[in-house]
């Protein structure tokens, strides 16, 4: 195998198919990138068996041919070549060697037949949606996925399509965050949960813009992305997703509307009281026309006032500070409105088309001076 392509376009791909390269496998053949020069296009590859990842650069191939290299070492060598042409060249016994204007390396490769490709997935039933919105849908939903593999449902993302609808929601436990989006034309319902990991790691690779488009493709198993000239395939976590209906509510004894950026701010403030790992709570007094906002810990005391407006009982209410900013943060609109009913039942911070939705349980403030 020998082809020739540019430093950057090589690092731009290694980059893309570097989040599917596994930190811990008993299979070393899953370390490595896959270097497909066999067709017509150059081809990287990576697969830690539950995601995996293709994309296609740009380059001229003068000997075709196929080799596994090891990705840690290869991506490192990559990175430190001067921005010019990359050759890469393999012998019969895979040894590669790469060459950039007077840098030369030369490393041990593996067969390509050992490497565990893609799942052939039949690409039938999908969905288009633009760049910049599955970004953003994601960013919006998936702090509130769980990092605890003991409940494996609440480390992905439930993807929901009812007619022209995409409705995505992860929860922890402690809150849940629902963001919907509006598609341009009707398809079959359908219900997967999508491993967190994954999403995450396609956020990054997403360029963001409104014009570039994402097909998504659905399979029992798998789920599928297709965007400019990369593939990530995912399994899908398999069982029942929560019931959220259950947990929705449109009752409320109060409604405020607040400045968004004010309320972040205050609560940002407070934070700088809490040492990490520790779990005090916040304090917000709701009354008319003024929202208090306390905090007391080890280090001192804090106490402010931010205007609001307000519809329906006074309420003393707690929560987790994190939980609020994480929220507060991915909302884009100026003013937010919170619904309430008790100091011991959700808050709801909605709008009023129900396109994001975050639920946040309160904490119990008894002990707190």
């Amino acid at each position: 195998m020998k082809f020739i392509c540019k430093k950057s376009d090589l690092l731009k791909g290694v980059n893309i198919v570097l989040k599917a390269v596994p930190s811990k496998t008993t299979m070393s053949i899953l370390e490595c990138i896959l270097i497909d020069a066999s067709g017509q296009s150059i081809k990287l590859t990576a697969n830690d068996m539950e995601l995996g990842i293709e994309t296609v650069i740009e380059g001229d191939i003068l000997e075709k041919g196929i080799v596994a290299i090891d990705a840690k070492i290869f991506s490192e060598i990559i990175r430190k070549l001067p921005d010019n042409d990359v050759t890469i060249e393999t012998d019969a016994n895979f040894q590669t060697k790469i060459r950039c204007e007077k840098a030369k390396f030369d490393i041990s490769g593996k067969s390509g037949e050992d490497f565990s490709y893609l799942p052939y997935i039949e690409k039938q039933d999908f969905i288009t949606v633009s760049q910049f919105s599955l970004k953003e849908i994601i960013k919006q939903t998936i702090f509130s996925i769980s990092d605890n593999e003991n409940n494996k449902m609440m480390t992905g993302e439930l993807f929901e399509i009812k007619d022209n609808i995409l409705k995505v929601v992860s929860l922890d436990g402690h809150r849940v965050s629902i963001r919907s989006l509006e598609l341009k034309e009707n398809y079959d319902q359908k219900k997967v949960i999508v491993p967190g990991k994954a999403l995450i790691e396609i956020s990054k690779i997403l360029s963001g813009e409104m014009e570039d488009f994402v097909n998504i493709f659905f399979t029992k198993n798998h789920i599928v992305f297709e965007f400019d000239e990369t593939v990530v395939v995912s399994r899908l976590i398999e069982g029942e997703y929560f019931r959220i209906e259950q947990m929705l509510s449109t009752d409320y004894e109060t409604k405020v509307n607040i400045n968004k950026k004010e309320f972040l701010n205050c609560i940002d403030r407070a934070t700088l009281l809490i040492k990490e790992g520790d779990k005090k709570p916040i304090i917000i007094q709701i009354g008319d026309g003024e929202m208090s906002l306390k905090i007391t810990s080890g280090l001192g005391s804090m106490n402010e006032e931010i205007v609001i407006e307000k519809e329906g009982k006074d309420i003393l209410i707690g929560f987790n500070p994190k939980f609020l900013i994480d929220a507060l943060r991915v909302i884009d609109d100026e003013t937010v409105t919170l619904y309430l009913v008790n100091p011991k039942a959700p808050c709801f911070i909605r709008d009023e088309q129900q396109s994001y939705i975050y639920l946040i349980l309160p904490v119990n403030f008894n002990n707190v001076a």
